[in-house]
């Protein structure tokens, strides 16, 4: 019997929560479809697994095609909770990866049971007060009310205008929102308990968006989750970021059905060269990139407009498959990027290549994103079969999980911490190029600035040299 089971909308939140639970010492694997019982007896036992999706980049229809079969099979599964990772500043849209929409679709194969929905993740900084959402900027270390956030207000695909999650996650669903806010965490245990779940037998159909700010509003959060699983005949669907494995595992410890000394997974070991592919335009991510060129890195710059709005993306995929390989051939780490920070003169090209074509400039945004990744996918996969690296890295949600997806590992386990929420995985595949690969995946707003030299370094001496 699974503990837990999660679906991430982008890999990058997958790894995120996989990390979480194999930190507090649970036998876990990262699927990139629901795996079927055999799977599972020949890679387990596992106490928790989960599935990483794309559906953070998708429209509604896509979703209503791609999710349902998924959110079906996941309801089959033997767990008493299902959970939908979203990223803990649930940036999103009616357009694009609509929340609100999968909350509708999950209806059908989980029931009118009320959503809870855990809005804060305390451990990456990130606060949910009254409904509204506030979250740490690793540019500035200050915490911004999501809409005025430095990054996420500004985000080139969903950026976040309204930070009462009520109403952001109201403009997605007609379902209706009720709040367990801050002053109830006062109660006793057993009481505050007993208040949550009348509250979610008073809401059928509806969400219960739970507050938090500390690390023990968490664990009562995990208490009162598990209290409300108990008994049930199908899982409890549950939607938030990672504070939901931290609420769970933090409880479960407190209980102990977890060890009470969680696995480390701190130390991990430098390696000679790594593959470094950024599709983010985030802030934070150009100054990951002027660390790692500064270290030494090799530089590769993805014209992104001819790779993916020219008849003939060929010519680009050569030019920079040639320039990358030579480098690697010398032993050198690389690092492609198609954007460094949110004002590359790129990024407007790429949407202005695709205007020409008559899309609007929504459309040009989500179609030139997902290709982007397709197409980095592609030049990844070859680089892997003409020079095997040991570690590859990948920054940008949406392009970590197009390259992973077009790498189809069977699965990835967590081998090392990092950074929070960004861990080192291993792939777990038959294909000789993947065998050994291990492969770290981030979104634009995770890390430190180092985190790709620390990557290629390993713990021991996480500091830049001097070349």
């Amino acid at each position: 019997m699974l503990k837990l089971a999660f679906y991430g909308d982008d890999f990058t939140g997958s790894t995120d929560a996989l990390e979480v639970l194999a930190l507090a010492g649970m036998d876990c694997a990262l699927f990139l479809d629901v795996p079927d019982a055999q799977t599972l007896r020949d890679l387990g036992p596992f106490d928790a697994i989960g599935i990483a999706g794309a559906s953070r980049a998708m429209s509604p229809a896509e979703m209503d095609v791609q999710l349902r079969p998924v959110l079906s099979a996941m309801a089959r599964l033997p767990v008493p909770l299902v959970h939908y990772k979203v990223c803990s500043t649930f940036d999103s849209s009616p357009a694009i990866g609509s929340i609100g929409r999968v909350m509708d679709l999950s209806r059908e194969a989980f029931g009118d049971t009320a959503i809870p929905v855990v809005a804060a993740t305390p451990a990456l900084g990130r606060y949910c007060a009254f409904g509204n959402l506030f979250a740490r900027s690793a540019t500035d270390g200050r915490v911004h009310r999501i809409d005025r956030h430095p990054i996420m207000s500004v985000h080139p695909v969903t950026p976040m205008h309204e930070a009462d999650l009520a109403r952001h996650i109201g403009a997605q669903t007609a379902m209706p929102v009720v709040g367990f806010s801050l002053p109830q965490f006062a109660q006793e245990r057993a009481a505050m308990a007993e208040a949550f779940t009348r509250l979610v037998d008073e809401t059928p159909g509806g969400l219960v968006l739970i507050d938090g700010t500390s690390a023990k509003q968490i664990t009562e959060t995990g208490h009162m989750l598990d209290a409300l699983t108990q008994g049930r005949r199908t899982p409890l669907f549950c939607v938030g970021g990672s504070g939901l494995e931290y609420a769970l595992t933090q409880w479960w410890r407190e209980t102990g059905a977890l060890p009470a000394a969680p696995s480390s997974h701190a130390g991990f070991d430098g390696v000679s060269q790594v593959l470094a592919v950024s599709g983010s335009a985030s802030p934070l991510s150009a100054l990951q990139i002027d660390a790692a060129l500064a270290d030494g890195f090799v530089e590769v710059p993805v014209d992104a407009a001819a790779l993916v709005a020219t008849a003939d993306p060929g010519a680009e995929h050569n030019r920079l498959a040639e320039q990358a390989l030579r480098a690697l051939r010398t032993g050198r780490s690389v690092l492609l990027h198609s954007a460094r920070g949110p004002q590359d003169p790129r990024i407007e090209s790429m949407l202005g290549a695709l205007a020409g074509q008559g899309m609007g400039r929504e459309q040009a945004r989500h179609v030139g994103g997902r290709l982007l990744g397709q197409r980095l996918g592609d030049l990844v996969d070859a680089l892997l079969r003409a020079h095997p690296v040991p570690r590859l890295l990948l920054s940008g949600g949406d392009t970590s999980s197009h390259v992973t997806q077009r790498l189809a590992p069977q699965a990835l386990r967590v081998v090392a911490r990092l950074a929070p929420g960004a861990p080192l995985c291993r792939a777990i595949s038959r294909e000789p190029h993947l065998a050994q690969l291990e492969l770290a995946l981030k979104g634009g707003q995770m890390g430190q600035p180092d985190y790709f030299i620390k990557a290629l370094r390993g713990t021991a001496d996480a500091r830049p040299s001097h070349h």
